[in-house]
C-alpha cells in the first residue's frame, strides 16, 4: 500500500509509484473522479502528447472522400 501526507496549503506529493503506473512527468495535470465513497485519479493527456498513437496502415483520404463515404452510407440506410 502507498501512502503521501497531506500539508497544511492540501497538498500532497503523488509517490514516484504513482507517477510511474499513471505515466505522469513533471508539469503533467490529473483529474479527481469522486463517486460514492471512492476517488480515482486519472491523468490529464496533453493533445500532442497522443499525436502517433493511432496508426493506420491503410490509404490516406480527404475531408471531401469521408464526407461522400458519410452521405453513401445515410442513403444506403
Amino acid at each position: 500500500m502507498i501512502e503521501s501526507s497531506i500539508t497544511k496549503k492540501g497538498q500532497t506529493t503523488l509517490p514516484k509509484a504513482v507517477r510511474e503506473a499513471l505515466g505522469l512527468r513533471t508539469g503533467d495535470r490529473v483529474r479527481y473522479v469522486i463517486s460514492e465513497d471512492k476517488v480515482r485519479i486519472l491523468p490529464v493527456r496533453p493533445i500532442g502528447r497522443l499525436f502517433g498513437v493511432l496508426r493506420h496502415e491503410g490509404h490516406t483520404v480527404t475531408v471531401e472522400q469521408m464526407e461522400q463515404a458519410i452521405a453513401d452510407g445515410a442513403i444506403e440506410e
